[in-house]
């Protein structure tokens, strides 16, 4: 009796067209076109991101990747990218490349829900928005009242932080905007995250700190304070009382940089001697204990005021 011979057979690899090999298209139209079946289209090769919406496998999928595909392919007439991820086409914002997208939806257009995209409606002025890189966007002024409905005030002004840093919108002409504003409905959103924006903040979590500073009630702070010695450069300040030399740093993640770690103390112990107050900041501490950090400003900021 013959022993059976067991046969190994190789999995056939996908196919995958040269002519789509690194694109985003869409499925419909590639079976139609005969390109694919829609059997392969399924296949490990083909990545998809929205309904009837793929992408090369290999192809490095971004925020802004889903954001073009959505605007090409999925979002009505009229509709925007907006908000967090208007923000992060503009450089203003992080967000990660799997996290859902903004869009605004001209009222009144029936439109999702929409796996992947958070859908907002309401009123689009042809002035609220820019085309970026063949992406339909709303612009700065827009994105920023957008920011002020729907995020939280501390991560809305974080965004608009970033947006002024950048020259992208001036605070000034925004808060003289949220004035002609009054009346409409979230008008007082927009004029506080207005108020409470500086384009002189460097980092989100630093924006952060400063908003809850201030709605805690603490006098705001002046953003990067330059201290000098006889006109000579001393130390930059993330947040500072300078009348009062009571100051705030932030301690991020360059902490885990011994080299920066050393050059940071080595600044800040400099102005020991200019008999400055130093708060220190850690995200941990950020987090688990505000309350306890803001008992501590506000006893080095009385302490001063005496």
């Amino acid at each position: 009796m013959r022993t059976p011979v067991m046969v190994s057979v190789m999995p056939v690899p996908p196919r995958r067209p040269a002519s789509l090999q690194g694109r985003v298209f869409r499925g419909s139209r590639v079976v139609a076109q005969g390109l694919l079946t829609r059997t392969e289209l399924r296949s490990r090769a083909w990545r998809p991101l929205f309904r009837d919406v793929y992408a090369d496998a290999r192809l490095a999928v971004t925020h802004r990747t889903r954001c073009a595909a959505a605007a090409r392919w999925v979002l009505p007439p009229g509709a925007a990218i907006a908000g967090r991820s208007a923000a992060a086409l503009y450089g203003a914002a992080s967000v990660a490349d799997h996290e859902p997208i903004d869009v605004l939806v001209p009222a009144g257009t029936r439109f999702g829900p929409v796996s992947g995209l958070v859908v907002h409606t309401g009123a689009i002025a042809a002035t609220d928005v820019a085309v970026r890189q063949g992406i339909p966007v709303t612009t700065p002024t827009r994105t920023c009242w957008d920011l002020a409905q729907w995020l939280p005030t501390e991560d809305a002004v974080a965004v608009v932080d970033r947006l002024a840093n950048q020259r992208l919108v001036a605070l000034p002409q925004l808060r003289a905007d949220s004035r002609t504003w009054i009346g409409n409905r979230g008008w007082k959103r927009m004029a506080r995250v207005a108020e409470l924006a500086d384009a002189g903040a460097e980092s989100i979590p630093e924006s952060r700190l400063r908003v809850r500073i201030v709605l805690a009630g603490v006098p705001t702070p002046v953003t990067q304070f330059v201290v000098e010695r006889d006109g000579r450069f001393l130390a930059r300040l993330d947040l500072a009382w300078p009348h009062l030399k009571v100051a705030v740093e932030y301690d991020g993640l360059w902490h885990d940089d011994p080299d920066q770690f050393h050059r940071d103390r080595r600044r800040l112990n400099r102005l020991l001697g200019e008999d400055w107050i130093v708060l220190h900041v850690t995200a941990k501490r950020f987090r688990e204990d505000f309350d306890g950090f803001l008992a501590e400003l506000r006893q080095a900021l009385r302490s001063r005021s005496r």
